[in-house]
């Protein structure tokens, strides 16, 4: 005869529980619903931990439709525009400008028109460069140029504006005046009461000026009194 079905389940069920763990048969009791409820419980449990962790996933995040159609609309972003009463990046161009004949054997000699400031190399630049073998010696390439004056490449050069008696530091009664728009500092040395300093102030200001106009200018040179500028007025011209 067949065995029951009963005997049959019960020794599945007794095969089972010999493979189970030892705190899942003392708390479970070996009751099959109650293992059963277990199963349930753990799927549960799984099933929520797996839910949990595909919802704490990093995801890529997007800016809101505001932000994006209000940088849409402003367009990228500029630099700040400098404040107020900034300098600017380049220096402006000088306002005055400085008149000099440029003669001698330059390519296109003239009278040429120059910012306040140039200098020798300047004038040449602006008629056209030095002809081939042109002997530069005694030309001072990187002397300022001043208003009025000539630059002659390749020939004499012009005389010195003013004489000097020897040992005496000042202009001869029968020299020529110093002229103030071409002098040196040497040269304006010489005049009375105008030492190494003042005479380097003068050609400061006459290089910020673009020459002197009139010899009145020299009230407005640092140092220069009413005294002062009374002895030097004689001596001197624009």
């Amino acid at each position: 005869m067949g065995e029951p079905p009963g005997g049959r389940r019960e020794r599945v069920w007794l095969a089972v529980r010999e493979r189970l763990p030892l705190w899942v048969q003392l708390r479970c009791g070996l009751e099959p619903r109650t293992l059963a409820a277990l199963v349930v419980v753990l799927v549960v449990a799984a099933v929520l931990a797996a839910q949990h962790f595909w919802s704490g996933r990093p995801q890529a995040v997007g800016a809101p439709e505001t932000v994006r159609d209000a940088v849409t609309a402003t367009g990228p972003a500029r630099d700040p525009a400098p404040p107020p009463g900034a300098a600017p990046s380049a220096a402006a161009p000088a306002s005055k400008r400085v008149v000099v004949d440029v003669s001698g054997k330059v390519r296109s000699p003239g009278v040429r028109r120059l910012p306040a400031g140039s200098r020798v190399t300047d004038a040449l630049r602006a008629a056209g460069g030095v002809k081939p073998g042109a002997d530069l010696t005694g030309l001072n390439r990187a002397r300022v140029l001043m208003d009025g004056e000539q630059v002659v490449v390749g020939g004499p050069q012009p005389p010195a504006q003013a004489a000097t008696v020897p040992g005496t530091g000042a202009a001869g009664p029968e020299g020529a005046p110093v002229s103030l728009s071409t002098a040196t500092v040497e040269q304006l040395d010489t005049l009375p009461g105008v030492g190494p300093v003042l005479a380097r102030h003068i050609v400061d200001y006459r290089a910020q000026h673009g020459g002197f106009s009139s010899v009145d200018q020299l009230r407005e040179v640092n140092g220069i009194g009413e005294r002062r500028f009374a002895d030097i007025e004689p001596r001197v011209r624009p």
